[in-house]
């Protein structure tokens, strides 16, 4: 059983996923006590290749009230952890081919464990958000029909 605690709704209007991974984050004792209280976005945020490392961008978990001067700086740059293989094939994708790592979901596991769910995806143009729009819309059209006639 997971516990969620952000998800990025937006992702799969804005990309096509074609494949998920699932990654570990390196994360400071005061963010997992602030992820802990359920407080994170990863809305904006994306994952990118330095090195031979892959490393989460611009994802928000806000400073722990209690740590005083101890706190983290909310949008540092954190290191994803996968096993090597996985990360070589995400790289590969990324560089020759121009795939984009968007964050899906930031969730426990079942050992309590921060986990984040990466996926790799292909921008959509806008003729193709508009034809998700367009399909949304009809098939809330379509149940609406089905139950006022049913």
């Amino acid at each position: 059983m997971v516990k969620l605690i952000a998800e990025n709704r937006r992702a799969r209007y804005d990309y096509f996923l074609e494949e998920t991974f699932e990654a570990g984050l390196v994360l400071t004792g005061t963010e997992v006590k602030s992820l802990r209280n359920g407080r994170a976005n990863i809305a904006e945020s994306y994952a990118s290749v330095e090195g031979r490392d892959v490393m989460l961008i611009n994802a928000d978990i806000p400073p722990y009230a209690q740590a005083n001067r101890f706190n983290h700086e909310p949008r540092r740059h954190r290191k994803l952890l996968m096993h090597r293989k996985q990360l070589d094939k995400l790289i590969g994708a990324v560089q020759r081919e121009g795939r984009t790592l968007i964050p899906t979901k930031l969730y426990w596991n079942d050992k309590g464990l921060a986990k984040l769910e990466l996926a790799l995806a292909k921008g959509k143009k806008t003729h193709d958000k508009r034809e998700a729009v367009a399909e949304r819309d009809w098939q809330r059209d379509k149940a609406r029909l089905l139950r006022d006639r049913g």
